[in-house]
C-alpha cells in the first residue's frame, strides 16, 4: 500500500505560480512511477505530467509543457509540479498517482494509487 498526500493547492492569479506537493508513505517510494492527472467539474481527469521512479524522464501534456515542471525527491518520498505561467484554464483538482512501473504512464487507469486532491484556481 502507498499513501499520496497533495498539498500547495490555492486560489492565485493568472499569470503566477504555484508549488504542488505529494508525499508518499507505504512502500518503496522509489519502485513507482509517479503523475499529475486533473480533473474539472464535469469533465474526465486528464493527463498532466509524469515522471520515471528514478526521476530521469519526464513527460507533459502539450498543455502544460514548457509551463509546468515535475520533479520527485525520492529521499522525501515526494514528488512536485511546479506551475509557472498559470492560467484560468489550469483551475482544477489536481491529483498525484503512482504506478509500479519505471516510466508510468499517462492513462490514469494504469495507476494503482491517488491521493485525495487539491484545489488550484487561478484567477483573471
Amino acid at each position: 500500500q502507498v499513501q499520496l498526500v497533495e498539498s500547495g493547492g490555492g486560489l492565485v492569479q493568472a499569470g503566477g505560480s504555484l508549488r504542488l506537493s505529494c508525499a508518499a508513505s507505504g512502500r518503496a517510494f522509489s519502485s513507482y512511477a509517479m503523475g499529475w492527472f486533473r480533473r474539472t467539474p464535469g469533465q474526465e481527469r486528464e493527463f498532466v505530467a509524469r515522471i520515471s521512479r528514478s526521476g530521469s524522464i519526464m513527460n507533459y501534456a502539450a498543455s502544460v509543457k514548457g509551463r509546468f515542471t515535475i520533479s520527485r525527491d525520492n529521499a522525501k518520498n515526494t514528488v512536485y509540479l511546479h506551475m509557472d505561467s498559470l492560467k484560468p484554464e489550469d483551475t482544477a483538482v489536481y491529483y498525484c498517482a503512482a504506478v509500479p512501473s519505471a516510466l508510468g504512464s499517462e492513462r490514469e487507469y494504469d495507476y494503482v494509487y491517488w491521493g485525495q486532491g487539491t484545489q488550484v484556481t487561478v484567477s483573471s
